[in-house]
């Protein structure tokens, strides 16, 4: 987005470069084919008569290493399987490696019942002891950190279920209090294999940290690597894709006694951006391709030449938002927001007169192609804890005039050439950062700052590298704003939000508490970001499902009254597929590869 013209501000410099820009475009489209074509060649030609689905992650992994990874990793999402299943339908769970469970009547005690013939991908027995080791020995490993650490804690003591082994095939996980998600989460979380890893977890490297932390790297042999998913890692090419291939012992068989799954390798092309997964899937190198709204009217076009179908979910689950750094703490005597913007930001209508200053109709229409509608709440709308704003849920219509008079109300003021100061006549001035190569939240950014410029504020808008971004957020605290989102979670349940919400949470990115370095000194939590954490906490120990959606319903009238995110636009999520995929059965909440053990490929 950052090298693209524009009319209005390029003036009579456009059709110059347009003509330049149209021909460097067009270049760059033939270079990137060619170089695609040149490296998947060896691809194509091992993979002859193969049948394998294509599709593309924008960025290398990490490590293969699913408790370490701390980024979306595809391909871990198909190595690993918990003991229950997701319908990406209908969002209900299913019976997977577990082929059964039962639930206590005061649902604190859950017995899942393991299949007997479930084996890992060395073709060793899967069993009740692997999931008592990944559990108690991984996950709830205090010198091993993992996001579901935090997931699986239960009550305001953040204590951890106890898992046990009560039979050969059974296990029993124990809430010491009711904790509403426990079969979801406990059900859902992958398992590793105790006979591989066991050694890592018990001996440590020179440091005193166990060796498991930098086990199964992206280095290691694939022959190493034991998953228990629909495929296991056959390959990894650094920078160009890694090979995945059918797992041979995979537990599933269809209904006429075939193993599953069809597909024998799905191949995973590391791509930079958004935009050379276009190219690439528009020459033919990919099966699969999320589209983005500004990509929709190109795509849908090519739909019948292209041999594929786009197919549209409704609303994603997904959420992009503006938010302001509200932390006033300091580190090392050193405020992490300067002072003065700092009361900006910390004042209520400050945040409510920019969320009413925001032009969201237009960002639909211009950014998004209309292809998306306003978003108010952290909870998606195919959850049934979904608050309407038909129920209460309060939305900020776009309303410069009532913007700028929050901002006279709170003791800001405008000079005679329209620029807002506060009481102390400091000019309103801020830094807005995202993610460069997003070309959506790009455009986003560059929205927010011309209809902010309407009600007196400069916004000086900086995209930055990705990696950049999060040390930003993560690390040294330093920022004023951005533009980000959550993607996902645990889909239609809230408590996949309890890590936002938790004033300790590692993603309470508006108020965020030292996760590493430096601790922080006189951190403030305020009384309405204190009383969401609880409730979150209560809406996990409530089993009462009637008076659960009253606490969700309540921990979003808070976030919308008190603004620490600004949302901004839930876009459709919309997903181009070859037709010769069969078994395609697509939906917002588990995309287009959810049911990839049944899918098939004629070609």
């Amino acid at each position: 987005m950052g090298n693209e013209m524009n009319e209005m501000e390029q003036g009579w410099l456009w059709r110059w470069r347009g003509r330049l820009s149209s021909l460097l475009a067009l270049l760059l489209v033939v270079l990137v084919v060619a170089l695609q074509g040149c490296s998947s060649a060896l691809l194509q030609k091992e993979s002859a008569h193969i049948p394998r689905l294509v599709s593309s992650d924008l960025s290398d992994p990490k490590t293969f290493n699913s408790v370490m990874s701390q980024e979306a990793n595809a391909a871990l999402g198909l190595m690993y399987e918990g003991l229950v299943f997701q319908n990406g339908i209908t969002g209900e769970l299913e019976p997977g490696i577990a082929e059964s469970w039962e639930v206590s009547e005061d649902q604190q005690r859950i017995v899942f019942t393991l299949r007997p013939d479930v084996r890992w991908s060395d073709g060793e027995p899967l069993t009740v002891d692997d999931v008592v080791f990944s559990f108690n020995d991984l996950y709830f490993n205090e010198k091993i950190p993992s996001g579901e650490r935090d997931i699986l804690r239960i009550g305001a003591k953040g204590v951890f279920p106890r898992v046990t082994k009560v039979g050969d095939r059974q296990v029993e996980f124990y809430a010491p209090e009711p904790f509403a998600p426990l079969l979801r989460y406990g059900g859902g979380i992958p398992i590793l294999p105790k006979h591989a890893l066991e050694q890592y977890v018990k001996t440590t490297d020179e440091k005193g940290n166990p060796k498991f932390l930098s086990i199964w790297g992206t280095e290691t042999p694939p022959e190493q690597i034991v998953s228990n998913g629909v495929f296991r890692l056959a390959r990894y090419q650094p920078g160009e894709r890694t090979i995945l291939e059918r797992n041979p012992y995979y537990w599933r068989k269809d209904g006429s006694g075939n193993s599953q799954p069809y597909i024998e390798r799905f191949v995973l092309q590391i791509v930079e951006s958004l935009d050379t997964s276009l190219v690439q899937f528009r020459s033919g190198g990919l099966d699969v391709l999320s589209v983005p709204a500004n990509y929709f009217a190109l795509v849908k076009r090519e739909e019948k030449r292209g041999n594929f179908t786009v197919y549209n979910g409704g609303p994603a689950l997904t959420t992009t938002f503006l938010t302001f750094n509200l932390n006033r703490g300091s580190r090392n005597g050193k405020p992490l927001v300067n002072p003065i913007k700092s009361r900006w930001f910390n004042t209520l209508e400050f945040r409510r007169a920019i969320a009413h200053a925001i032009d969201r109709p237009s960002m639909i229409n211009s950014i998004y192609q209309g292809l998306g509608e306003p978003q108010d709440s952290p909870i998606y709308k195919q959850s049934p804890y979904y608050l309407s704003p038909e129920q209460g849920l309060p939305v900020y219509d776009y309303d410069p005039e009532k913007a700028k008079a929050l901002l006279q109300e709170a003791g800001f003021k405008y000079t005679p050439k329209g620029q807002l100061q506060d009481a102390e006549g400091n000019p309103v001035r801020f830094t807005l950062i995202t993610n460069a190569g997003n070309k959506i939240r790009e455009a986003m950014g560059a929205q927010i700052k011309q209809d902010l410029a309407k009600i007196g504020i400069t916004v000086d808008f900086q995209p930055i590298a990705f990696n950049t971004l999060v040390a930003k957020l993560s690390d040294s605290l330093d920022w004023e704003a951005h533009i980000l989102g959550f993607v996902g979670g645990s889909g239609v349940e809230p408590d996949g939000g309890r890590n936002v919400w938790a004033v300790n949470g590692t993603l309470h990115a508006f108020n965020q508490d030292a996760t590493g370095g430096d601790p922080l000194e006189n951190r403030v939590v305020d009384d309405w970001e204190q009383q969401i954490n609880d409730l979150y906490v209560q809406g996990s120990q409530q089993l009462d499902e009637a008076k659960r959606r009253e606490i969700y319903a309540e921990t979003q009238r808070l976030a919308q009254e008190y603004l620490p995110f600004i949302h901004l636009v839930n876009p459709l999520s919309l997903s181009a597929v070859r037709n010769d995929i069969e078994g395609v059965k697509f939906s917002a909440l588990g995309g287009s590869l959810w049911n990839v053990y049944e899918l098939k490929i004629d070609r």
